[in-house]
């Protein structure tokens, strides 16, 4: 029997999960790593300790179930977006730590929205170009060396396929490639042509000739080195990890869509053949593109935090023991007591895209307990997602009464029937939430011909509103209250 594996590299951790053609997982290995923050608003990861945590994941990935390479039909690769490396074509050694998605050090004081026609993004902290920019700019020399083509730049996915292919082992092997959805995070790729922009890269300051090739998502890519951990085995699907999670699944037609509860929260739309542009604060992305065919593309909403601002409650704050105790104590209490957390750790994303912002907790009385605290906790991570899907529908020209929702923080089944308060509408949660590595498995079996649809994600649960429109009019107008309070700080 063919296996297809996955690398899922994240924010906070990289997983490697082996399934097989039917969707059903057979092992699967995950390893955290490290969260650099040298000043306020910027954070950085190891690449190098990215890597070592992938090699470990496949080999105990491998060993779980005594599976060889050679029972391994595809590898497929999805990673967070717009964290961008920049390393030395020869040593294989990064120059500078990654800069993490999340990071805000590059916010640009222009107009943020005079590059979107071109790529579809605003120019701000989020895009990965001007990251590699940055690290050019303040490493001495990186600049004249990347110039003389001795540095290479790239996403996290241009990293990992670069070290699995050949590295600074087998620099002769090792390939410098990218998709089009990762390369369409980077302020740098012209949304039609999906081909650098020679004039963005010049007017941003990234030397074309640092930059990875644009392939389609799905189709083969390379294959692994002969030595080394999944050895031979062809890489045949490349996703970010957002999209990843959009083609997991099955938002394969225009108009459907779906929202990843992870340490931020994302929601994608399905435009189709068309790049739609919005004016209520989205972004327009590649979906995916299969080898041969033209592109599909989405609107997306991106927020900056979600399940981290559960992190910010349990590592910093010490208020919750575990994650999972969010929605335990959250149910000891019927609402909030009037609190209201606007966790703009980064500033706000979409749709308000406001980097002075800063989060915030409002409405504190002696009353308020962590229990309180925890369900206003629930409460932002709802009502962020009410204002993106409220942008997507006035962008899209459609009402959006059925919310498809995955990512970890959806096992918390209160999250989801508040969600569902919240937005007034049904949502959806499949049998299997981990859909961002599915979609990465489910793009790698595809592109090596050994399935020809998304893998299955079992049987899905549903939430329905429960609560009046008043109460939810309340909750709405306190949080707008806050947000607003949270503007000029940063």
């Amino acid at each position: 029997m063919p296996y297809i594996a996955a690398i899922d590299q994240g924010t906070t951790s990289t997983r490697v999960v082996i399934t097989t053609t039917e969707g059903r997982v057979v092992s699967q290995a995950q390893f955290e790593h490290g969260q650099i923050m040298p000043r306020q608003g910027w954070v950085e990861h190891d690449p190098m300790e990215i890597w070592r945590n992938t090699r470990r994941a496949i080999a105990e990935a491998l060993a779980q179930k005594d599976i060889t390479e050679g029972d391994i039909a595809a590898l497929g690769i999805t990673n967070q977006r717009e964290t961008a490396v920049v390393w030395d074509r020869e040593t294989g050694k990064p120059v500078y730590n990654a800069i993490v998605w999340q990071d805000t050090r590059t916010n640009h004081d222009g107009d943020p929205a005079r590059h979107m026609r071109t790529t579809g993004l605003l120019h701000n902290s989020y895009p990965a170009g001007p990251k590699w920019a940055w690290i050019l700019d303040n490493v001495e020399g990186a600049r004249e060396r990347a110039e003389r083509g001795e540095l290479l730049a790239g996403t996290i996915d241009t990293w990992l396929m670069w070290n699995l292919t050949g590295g600074a082992r087998e620099p002769e092997r090792a390939v410098h490639l990218t998709d089009v959805t990762n390369a369409s995070r980077t302020l740098l790729m012209d949304l039609n042509t999906l081909d650098w922009d020679e004039a963005l890269c010049d007017e941003i300051g990234v030397p074309r000739v640092m930059l990875p090739e644009i392939r389609a998502s799905i189709g083969e890519f390379a294959r692994v080195r002969p030595r080394g951990p999944f050895a031979g085995v062809p890489i045949t699907g490349v996703l970010g990890d957002q999209q990843a999670a959009l083609f997991g699944q099955g938002c394969l037609a225009e108009g459907e869509a779906k929202m990843t509860y992870g340490t931020g929260l994302f929601m994608l739309l399905n435009t189709g053949g068309a790049v739609q542009l919005s004016e209520h604060g989205l972004l327009s992305t590649v979906a995916y593109q299969r080898a041969g065919q033209a592109p599909v593309y989405a609107l997306e909403g991106s927020v900056a935090v979600g399940g981290s601002l559960i992190q910010w409650l349990r590592d910093q704050l010490g208020i919750l023991r575990t994650a999972a105790e969010s929605e335990s104590l959250a149910r000891q209490v019927d609402d909030s007591a009037g609190v209201v957390i606007v966790p703009a750790f980064s500033g706000l994303f979409a749709p308000r895209w406001r980097s002075d912002a800063r989060g915030i907790i409002t409405g504190l009385t002696r009353f308020a307990d962590r229990r309180h605290i925890a369900r206003a906790a629930l409460e932002a991570t709802c009502l962020q997602t009410l204002e993106v899907v409220r942008a997507m529908e006035q962008d899209a020209g459609v009402a959006i009464d059925e919310l498809r929702v995955d990512g970890g923080m959806t096992d918390n089944d209160l999250l989801m029937q508040m969600q569902a308060d919240i937005l007034g509408a049904r949502v959806v949660r499949p049998g299997n939430i981990e859909t961002t590595v599915m979609g990465a498995a489910s793009a790698a079996g595809i592109g090596a011909s050994v399935i020809d649809a998304p893998l299955t994600l079992g049987e899905s649960t549903s939430w329905n509103n429960e609560i009046a429109g008043p109460v939810r009019d309340r909750l709405v107008s306190a949080w707008k209250d806050a947000v607003g309070r949270s503007y000029g700080l940063g």
